[in-house]
Formats: C-alpha cells, structure tokens, sequence
C-alpha cells in the first residue's frame, strides 16, 4: 500500500507564490511518475504537471512558465508556483503511480488534496 502525504497550499495575493510537497511511503519498489492534478469547484479535474522516474517534465499551456515541478530524494514531489493567479484556485492532488515489484503494473495512488486559493 501506498500512502501519499501532501502539505503547502494556503491563502496567498495575486502574483504571490506557493510551494506544494508530496511524500510517499508504502511499499513500492519504484516510482513510474509522480503529477499534480487541480480540481476548481463545479470543474473537471485537471493535469496540472508530471514529471516521470527520468525527469522529463510536462505542464498545461495554463500554468506553463509560472509553475514547476521536481522530485527530492526520489519519493517527494514538489510543485513551485509562482505568480499565481485567482484561476489558480483549486484543490491540488498529488498522484503517483508505482511498482510494488519491477515488473508489476503500475499502481495509481492519490493524495488527500490540498487547497490553493489565490485571492486579494
């Protein structure tokens, strides 16, 4: 099992920034690629940014210059955002899909969700 622990939304101005975390834990044997997923009330949810094992990366055209993200000590996930703006309200989730041995399919896992909201 695969346990996802997200921490770093919060209120925060027009053009201010924010800095979401994610760790997991579990039992896994390795992590295939690790995103960030936002859910804005009465919206789809929506791919935010990935980043897979090798480090390629890949944003939405929305949040794409303002917002980056990158993996610490394999297992934590971190996601920058920088100049936000009100559209960026939502709930943020983490995802990650593993391997609980090398030649298992992969396993999706979502963290709890953690509330952004851009506001002056």
């Amino acid at each position: 099992q695969v346990q996802l622990a997200e921490s770093g939304g919060g209120l925060v101005q027009p053009g201010g920034s924010l800095r979401l975390s994610c760790a997991a834990s579990g039992t896994f044997s390795s992590i295939v690629i690790m995103r960030w997923y936002r859910q804005a009330p009465g919206n789809q949810r929506e791919l935010v940014a990935g980043i897979i094992s090798g480090g390629t990366t890949n944003y939405a055209d929305s949040v794409k210059g303002r917002f980056t993200i990158s993996t610490e000590n394999k297992n934590t996930v971190h996601l920058q955002m920088n100049n936000l703006k009100p559209e960026d309200t939502a709930v943020y989730y983490c995802n990650v899909e593993t391997r609980r041995l090398p030649w298992s399919t992969p396993f999706a896992s979502w963290g709890q969700g953690t509330q952004v909201t851009v506001s002056s």
